[in-house]
């Protein structure tokens, strides 16, 4: 079981407000969506849930199975998909996911990367060079990567842009397994991705 707890949190950048008092908690079973206009922060907001910035003020609970985690400890529990996401275009599909595995420690786990490939339809290109591949398929291979250490908590920023009907599919049935598993974040101001994946809704903006 999972939950994380958004206490409070608030970003300024030079003194102007992003956001303030942001109070949420997504347990295990749920997906939050995060919805606003550009510039509203969400993008920020997900990057302070991930570690990669700080908040202004605030702070962000994981518990699993009842135990706190500390926040130094707490990526090890997440998966993120974002546009700034950076993938090597000089490396296959298959190589970029077992360079990946190596920094997350899962160099062991065999065929885990391959399978991945084959959970988001890229195993007929896994030695295709990055460097080839469409926005879309750039896209599902993110996808990959984030799960590819089975996250408790799945953090996706904008998860439907560059997708066909096919690959928004796809991103359907993720949140699903996910949600069977642990909890989602995600991040859009598309409103179908709203009212399609929303249990609970934080508007920012």
């Amino acid at each position: 079981m999972i939950s994380i707890e958004l206490d409070n949190l608030t970003k300024t950048y030079n003194e102007q407000i992003i956001f303030s008092g942001v109070q949420e908690t997504v347990s295990q079973g749920n997906c939050l969506v995060v919805s606003g206009p550009n510039g509203s922060g969400k993008t920020t907001l997900l990057k302070i849930i991930a570690g990669l910035i700080r908040p202004s003020a605030g702070e962000i609970r994981l518990t699993v199975e009842n135990q706190l985690i500390p926040r130094e400890k707490q990526k090890d529990y997440l998966g993120y998909v974002s546009p700034d996401l950076m993938l090597y275009d000089e490396l296959s599909a298959l190589e970029n996911l077992n360079f990946f595995a190596r920094v997350r420690g899962l160099a062991k786990e065999g065929r885990k990367a391959e399978e991945m490939l084959e959970r988001v339809q890229l195993d007929k290109w896994k030695a295709k060079m990055v460097s080839t591949y469409s926005t879309g398929m750039k896209q599902r291979l993110k996808f990959a990567y984030a799960l590819l250490h089975r996250p408790l908590l799945l953090l996706l920023d904008e998860p439907g842009s560059n997708l066909d009907q096919t690959g928004h599919a796809l991103v359907k049935d993720v949140i699903e397994e996910q949600k069977q598993r642990g909890c989602v974040i995600l991040s859009t101001n598309d409103p179908t991705e709203v009212t399609r994946y929303g249990d609970r809704i934080l508007h920012l903006g």
